[in-house]
Formats: C-alpha cells, structure tokens, sequence
C-alpha cells in the first residue's frame, strides 16, 4: 500500500476559502478514485495562504479486476438489436451465454471482464480534472491560458510511492518540488512524501496543518498579553481568519491612544477586528485596554518594531474616523432620526422602515400585554430600534446596528430598560446568542420577528427547502426560543391574525398612494389627526379605520382576507421550529405532532409542556400499554368504517352493553375523559395524563373478553362506538394515532 500526494501551490488564497477547498479537493479526489474501483485507508487535507495539500495513504498500486453480467436482448430480437447489444459489450456474438427466462424466453448475456487500471493512471486522468472543474466560490484567469483558479496557480506536486505521476494542466506540468515562505525561505525544496514534506516546509518557516498555525496564534497571543498582565478577549472566527492569512505566525503587541477608550468598547473592538484583523485585550477589571495583538507573518530583523508601528498608524486613523463618527450621532436624538426612515426601503412590498416600525410598535404593545410586559416601555422601545439605522456608526458597521441605539439612547437619558430592548430587538440571531435580557425586550424582539414573518408570508416570499433569503427559519426559531425559554404565555392566532391584516390593511393603502405618510397628508387635508382616523367608503357605507385598532370584518369587506390563510400556514411554520427546538432538547417529533394534530394549539408555551408530559407518561409501563391498545381500537375502527363507509361516532347505548368488561371500559372512559379535560383546563397536563392512564386496565381486558366484531350486527355497532369513546377519551390530551410505537 502507497500514499498518493498532492499539493496545488499557488498566490494567496482568501482566508475564508481555505478550508472549504482543502475538504473539496479531498472529496473530490477521494471519490473519484473509488469510482475507479479503489480503496484507501486514510486521508488527511489541509491548507496555508498558498497551498492546498493531500495525502491519501494506504492505496493500493491498481484497481482490482471486475467481472460484470449484462444482460443483452432476446435471441429472437432484430439483428440491429444484437450487433449493437455485441458492439457495447466488447464481446463476440459467439461468447455471449444465453439465459432462459420462464416468463420472458431466451436471452444473451455477456460476461465483460475488466482489468484493474494502475493508480497513477487513473490519477493522472483524474487530476486534471478536478483542478479544472475546482468550486470555487470566485475565480480568475491569468496569462494567455483558459484554467480558471482562485489566484494563479504556480505548480502541482502530485507523488505516488515517492515517483511523478506524470500530469499537465494548462502548461503547469506535475513535479515534486515547492517553495517554503515567501519571505523567509529561498529555492525549490524537493519531497516525495507528505512526512517529508511537513518536515521540510516547517524548515522553511511554513506550518502546512491550519490547526497547528491557529493554536500557535492562540497560544503566543495568550502569553503575550498575560506577561503584560492583560487577557485576550478570544474570537475564535477571528483566529480561523488569522490562522488562514499567514504560514508562520509571529504575535506582536501593538498600542493605541488611551483617549480613545471613551468611545464604546464594541466599537473599538470591531473596528480593530473588522480592519485590521487584530485582537483586542481587557485589563484584570475587565474593562478594554488600549493594547491589541497583532499577527505577523514574518520573523522582522528589528523584533517587529516597525511592523507595530506601522500597525498603530493605521488603527489610530480607524480609531479617529469611529470616534468622530460616536460624537456626531450622539449630537442627534433618536426620535428626530424616525422620519429618516421613511426614506429607507424594508421592501418594495413592504414599504419602508419608518413603516415597518410603526408596526412593530403597535405589535409591540399588543405582546407586552399578553406576556406582562410595561406596554409603554416596550411601544417607546420598538419606535427607537431602528433609529440608528441612520447614524455614521451602523453606516459603517451594520452589525452595531440596535447596540449603538442603546448607547445613544442612554447618551440621551432614555431609560435603561427601553435602552437594553433596543440593544436585544434582534436577539437572537443563531443559536448560540443569547436571548432579551427583559420583558420589554422581549416583547420588542417578539415583535419585530413577528412583523418579519406576516410580512414575508403576506407577499408570499416563503422559505423553499434550499433557500431562505431573508432568514425566516431563524427569525421563527428565535422566537420560540424566547418563549419556551423565558416560560411566555402567548396566543399566536389571534396576534398573527391581526398583524396580518394589519400589513394587509397597509397594503389596501399602498396600493392607492405611494408611502402610507402621503394616506396621512391625505388625512390631515380633511381636518382628521391621524390615518387612525381615516374614514373609507365599503359597500356604500363610512366606515372608521384605525391603523392599530380596527375590526377584522373591515378587511374582509375589502376582498384582502389573505391573514387568515396565512396565519394557518404560519403556525404549521411554527410548529416546524418548534420540532427542530425540541429535537435539540431531545423530544420526540412524532410527540409534536401528536399534540397539534388536536388543532388550536397556537399556544407555544403549552404544546411544549404538553409534549413533556406525553413523553413521560409514554415512558411508563401504563403509558406503553394504553398505546398499544388505543392504537388497536384505530386499527380496527379505521378498516371497519372504511368497509361500512360510515363513521362509529355518537352516543354509546348503555342498555347494549352485556358483558361486564364492555361496561367497566364505558364507566371508565366517562371518568377518565371527564377527569382529563377538566385537567387540561387546569393547564395540568401530567394530571391529564394520569387520568388516561386509568384506562389501560380496562382497555386490556375489553380485547381479552369482548368480540367487537359480533355478528349481531347490534351489538358490533355499539362496541365499535365503544372504541370510538376511547379514540376521543384520548384526543383530550394528544392524537394517538401520530404516535409512533
């Protein structure tokens, strides 16, 4: 077994696309060689600024020999038929077998025999090809050639057991020879190996393992700032693009004027992430320092000193313009920036921002008031959120975009509470961010995803298996993750359906003028305050329309009851989210389904602990045995309706009842279903279950000592409707039949 290896050298690939394309040169590679009929014993990629490197070990010197049977036409077919089923197969007509087929009749068969190709045969071809159909993200031509690459490509090494294997792309022919650093390493270095390789190029000032340079970073950074007795404020996202920008990376510590520390913290730090790909560091308080570490790629003469330097120059500058641009927005309130946001487009569908969180506002107060929130508070906070949309900090640093609105909003002695919603009103945007730290941010962050969701359903711009543009499974899963996480109590129905009227309603008013200000205009032409008080003529008659409150009926009268639709859809969305929520947390999806298969579950809160308490009660021995016979009762009522093309439903005739196990299951189904949906009303959902439970008992002997399908066709009716009474004793806490198991 021999180890085939491959480096692709080249000009400085981007960072970003290192390691993507260090993984699909392995797959790419790898599959194509047990395409040919190889096996390997293991693979191992990686990648620097300049390389890509392979090394597969364990591959055998050819492909073994196959034997394949293909099974050709009859013997009585036309002659054009066979001469081309011969021609194919490579095989004389005279060596076909044939086979007898008791149903088809007789037909040719040829056995094809194929002798393993060498290695490097098949690498050779194979090579080539991956280079020139390579999935970069972005590529270049360069010269006079066709090949397409990231950065130009300078030469290919490709060894097997140490020797060429002789290859060429576009005049770059294959070697067995690299070049170490670009700075600090001089002439071809020659390899037949990857162990040989590693070994010479870390001679050459290059860490080909990114793991390794990314550790290396890490670690002298650590040291660095902890001999200073400072401590470095990690950014693992950061030390990947760190790791991929340099071969030999050298920490440095560099300095910036303490006066600029008055300017927040985050903006310093993404400023000097963001430009300069530098990390900050926080003094033994916590508080920044004015100290940041920098990575070289070279070992400098003079320890670095003029690479500091020259590092400081430039962030001194970033630093300038961000503080210049912290001391003009504080100049502005929040409030006097609003009208600006008229001029800003959400979506051309959609209207602009200024609409967009007038919305928000008035969704904002309703939720505040279902989860307990100061409604005042959280209406004041919604309108300031996008506020700083507008200022030169966000402008230049979009993801500061609600954290400046907090720090200008605290500038201008808005409270803290309504400081903080603006900060957390997007929180949280992947699974890992933490969610609003109060109820009125809460609240806000309820909203805003909300209004994100109506309005992209409203324009029918729903997520596809492959695409979400505009975020809408992150937007939903963060919702849920607010709710079941802070215990919300929300009624999603009625406050989907009235938002999406809301956009709707908008939408009546867009369609008749271009901003919904000009409906304002419009308004206080005619002596009214506000659209809240424009009046429309519907079937003949003046009816009010008030943009925050207005009745449901209005809409419908105006033809737009899209809402209703799409607040159905909506909540299947939902109910999605919240399967792959609970999944993570380890809950069954067949559970879930279970429980919003009863219908009117809008209540996120309440399917979450409902699902708690079914997989509890299912992991007990009561549980397990009433599932296997309710799902017997659906069985046979499922095949014997289906036969009778009838439904068993109605009242069970108490007289029919005979034996005593049919009558024990009746009394015990009318105090189980009673004590259930008294329980469910209590919200008490393990007390629900527990009242099931009860019935398994008789359940069990029911289908021990009663015959169902009795042939008194009386009697088989009743019992059927018995089963029935079981199949809706158990609806009271979760549909049954959803239940895998």
């Amino acid at each position: 077994m021999s180890e085939l290896f491959i480096e692709l050298f080249s000009e400085e690939i981007p960072a970003r696309m290192q390691v993507k394309a260090a993984e699909d040169l392995r797959a790419a590679i790898t599959n194509g060689l047990v395409e040919a009929g190889l096996t390997y014993e293991g693979a191992r990629h990686h990648s620097t600024p300049r390389r890509l490197v392979l090394s597969i070990e364990g591959l055998a010197d050819k492909a073994a020999d196959t034997v394949e049977e293909r099974k050709g036409p009859k013997l009585d077919a036309p002659p054009a038929a066979i001469e081309g089923f011969v021609k194919s197969a490579g095989v004389p007509l005279d060596q076909l077998a044939v086979q007898d087929d008791p149903k088809k009749g007789k037909f040719y068969v040829a056995t094809i025999k194929k002798q393993g190709r060498a290695t490097k045969d098949v690498v050779a071809e194979l090579l080539p090809s991956v280079i020139r159909n390579f999935p970069w993200p972005k590529s270049m031509r360069w010269g006079s050639g066709t090949l397409r690459w990231v950065r130009p490509l300078h030469s290919i090494i490709c060894t097997f057991d140490g020797e060429i294997v002789p290859l060429e792309v576009d005049g770059i022919h294959s070697g067995n020879t690299t070049r170490g650093h670009r700075f600090m390493s001089k002439g071809e270095i020659s390899v037949k190996r990857f162990e040989d390789y590693d070994d010479a190029l870390r001679k050459a000032h290059v860490i080909v393992d990114e793991q390794a340079r990314l550790e290396t970073i890490r670690h002298d950074a650590k040291n660095l700032a902890l001999a200073q007795g400072l401590e470095l404020i990690e950014d693992e996202a950061l030390l990947k693009e760190a790791a991929g920008l340099v071969e030999w990376p050298v920490v440095l510590m560099g300095e910036f004027d303490a006066a600029n520390l008055s300017v927040p913290p985050e903006v310093i730090i993404t400023t000097i992430k963001n430009n300069q790909k530098c990390f900050c560091l926080k003094n033994a308080d916590g508080s920044l320092a004015n100290k940041y570490i920098l990575v070289s790629n070279i070992v400098a003469t003079d320890g670095g000193k003029e690479i500091i330097r020259g590092n400081n120059k430039v962030i001194a500058a970033r630093l300038s313009d961000a503080k210049f641009f912290w001391d003009q927005d504080r100049k502005t309130k929040l409030e006097d920036n609003l009208p600006k946001l008229d001029k800003i487009t959400f979506h051309a569908k959609l209207g602009s921002q200024g609409e967009r969180v007038k919305r928000i506002e008035a969704l904002a107060g309703e939720i505040a008031k279902a989860i307990g929130a100061d409604v005042e508070k959280s209406k004041l906070a919604a309108r300031l959120s996008k506020a700083d949309l507008v200022s030169g900090m966000v402008g230049e640093f979009p993801e500061l975009q609600g954290l400046m609105g907090r720090y200008i909003a605290l500038e201008q002695g808005v409270d803290a509470e309504v400081a903080d919603a603006i900060r957390d009103h997007c929180k949280p945007q992947g699974p890992s961010d933490s969610i609003p730290i109060s109820k009125v941010g809460m609240a806000v962050a309820l909203a805003d995803k909300l209004d994100t969701l109506v309005g992209f359903w409203a324009i029918n711009e729903k997520p596809t298996g492959s695409k979400d543009p505009y975020a809408l499974r992150r937007a939903a899963l963060g919702f849920v993750r607010i709710v079941s996480d802070k215990s919300l109590r929300i009624k999603l129905t009625p406050v989907l359906q009235k938002h999406s009227a809301r956009i709707d309603l908008e939408n009546y008013f867009r369609s008749r003028f271009a901003q919904l200000n000009e409906v304002e205009k419009a308004a206080k032409r005619t002596g009214l305050e506000s659209i809240k008080n424009v009046t429309l003529q519907v079937g003949g008659s003046t009816k009010a329309i008030d943009i925050e409150n207005f009745d449901l009926d209005v809409i419908r009268t105006f033809g737009t009851s899209n809402f209703e639709k799409n607040t159905e859809d909506l909540l299947a969305f939902f109910a999605d989210r919240l399967k792959v929520y609970l999944k993570d947390q380890g809950a069954r999806h067949d559970l879930i389904d279970a429980v919003f298969s009863l219908g009117g579950q809008d209540d996120l809160l309440m399917v979450t602990r409902r699902v708690d308490a079914l997989s509890k009660f299912l992991n007990t021995d009561d549980g397990k045995n009433l599932l296997a016979g309710v799902k017997r009762a659906n069985n046979i009522l499922k095949i014997e309706e289906k036969k009778d093309n009838t439904s068993y439903t109605g009242d069970v005739n108490t007289q029919q009842l005979i034996k005593g196990e049919e009558k024990a299951l009746h009394s015990a189904i009318s105090q189980a279903s009673a004590q259930a949906r008294k329980a469910i009303e209590a919200e008490d959902f393990e007390a629900a279950m527990k009242a099931i439970a009860k019935l398994r008992v008789p359940v069990d002997a029911f289908f021990e000592q009663v015959t169902v399908n009795d042939k008194d066709q009386t009697f088989r009716t009743n019992r059927l409707r018995l089963l029935n009474r079981i199949r809706e004793a158990t609806a009271e806490v979760a549909d049954f039949s959803k239940i895998e198991g």
